[in-house]
């Protein structure tokens, strides 16, 4: 099927009533101009397999293949959520380019190679669902929220499963442990047996898109047939040992949610690896960053310097030694992912090791010296 200059002109004309439903608004509709001009269809990514992806656009779901889309950088892959610019017709049609990037949640991989891989595009929330039948990794939230701050989505941490919890003081309780860990970020406990939260959540992720994070057995399969009406996803039990679960999901996909916004459900990680997120961990850890700035010095370590805030809210019990140990273990992490990547950054951690290097030397020394000294007074 081939379009007439006319039939395009018709199309982008119904594009807005077609595609709002997916997100599409005034800004994707000024950046896909140029693109309109070409007789491109635009279209959302609902989901990639095998080089190819499918999309909805004003013309119904289509089948494209990803060619022409392939550059160096894997961020810039095409990914659930990205909006495109497809061939009207052909067999195969093509995806031909990709809107910029509103968000992108990405993470490094667990090969060798110091590549991150995008999990999605274009997110307004990020709900990192946690599962209440096994005990609480505050460690791992933090740094699903760390990746979320970072995309430049609002962060929502789900506690699923929560009918496990009936005592209502003991659930208030699990709420704050993770209210400590999550600044600035509500904290929703919710059952898709009991319905409990189903309906606040549901009014949040009714305006845009959504994203679905979290381990195997978290409960986000369950929780977005919840919220699709319909068994969708499926669902495999968790073992009872750790709360682990199989992959139920093993692609990314966007669903429109009947109740308004659009859902995209990802398969369970294991590995949940930094990739350039430093402005993520700060925002994580804001109470540190805040104690930080009343540091005596400006590149405290807060370890040992005199003068350090951070060591002394430790001290005084305002700050635990699992979330300071926890900033330092998440920092090293991204600064050796950064440095992987950006030979500056490889340059100012080598003079910082030679650095430290060179003081611990150098109070050995003084540390002998002060002995050899005390020998020989003895000795006279």
């Amino acid at each position: 099927m081939s379009f007439s200059s006319l039939e395009a002109s018709s199309l982008q004309a119904s594009t807005s009533h077609a595609l709002i439903p997916y997100g599409w608004d005034e800004g994707w509709e000024a950046a896909f101009a140029p693109y309109a001009a070409q007789g491109l269809l635009p279209g959302r990514v609902l989901r990639v397999d095998r080089g190819q992806c499918d999309l909805v656009t004003p013309i119904g779901t289509l089948r494209a293949d990803t060619e022409f889309v392939v550059p160096r950088d894997p961020l810039k892959v095409v990914c659930t959520g990205d909006w495109a610019a497809v061939d009207p017709d052909g067999d195969p049609r093509y995806v031909r380019n990709l809107l910029p990037r509103r968000t992108a949640f990405a993470r490094s991989t667990s090969s060798k190679r110091s590549e991150g891989q995008i999990l999605a595009a274009n997110v307004d929330h990020a709900i990192i669902t946690v599962s209440l039948a096994v005990e609480l990794d505050l460690g791992r939230i933090e740094r699903f929220l760390a990746l979320a701050w970072e995309s430049g989505a609002q962060p929502l941490v789900v506690l699923s499963k929560a009918d496990l919890v009936p005592d209502p003081v003991g659930l208030s309780y699990l709420v704050e442990d993770v209210e400590t860990v999550a600044p600035g970020v509500q904290v929703l406990p919710v059952s898709s047996t009991t319905g409990e939260g189903l309906d606040e959540l549901g009014a949040l992720v009714a305006g845009g898109t959504s994203v679905l994070l979290g381990a195997s057995g978290a409960g986000k399969s369950t929780l977005a047939n919840t919220l699709l009406g319909e068994d969708v996803m499926g669902v495999q039990a968790a073992r009872d040992v750790d709360g682990k679960g199989r992959h139920t999901t093993t692609t990314r996909n966007l669903l429109l949610l009947p109740g308004g916004g659009v859902l995209i459900d990802t398969p369970g990680l294991r590995g949940v690896g930094l990739w350039d997120a430093e402005t993520g961990v700060g925002q994580v850890f804001s109470e540190i960053e805040s104690l930080a700035e009343e540091c005596r010095f400006h590149d405290c370590a807060h370890e040992a310097e005199p003068g350090c805030a951070v060591t002394a809210a430790v001290d005084d019990g305002s700050l635990s030694v699992r979330r300071l140990e926890s900033y330092r273990k998440l920092l090293r992490e991204n600064q050796r992912i950064v440095a992987k990547t950006d030979a500056r950054v490889r340059s100012e951690i080598l003079k910082d090791w030679k650095r430290k290097g060179a003081e611990g030397r150098a109070a050995m020394e003084a540390k002998r010296g002060g002995a050899g000294g005390r020998a020989r007074h003895s000795g006279r």
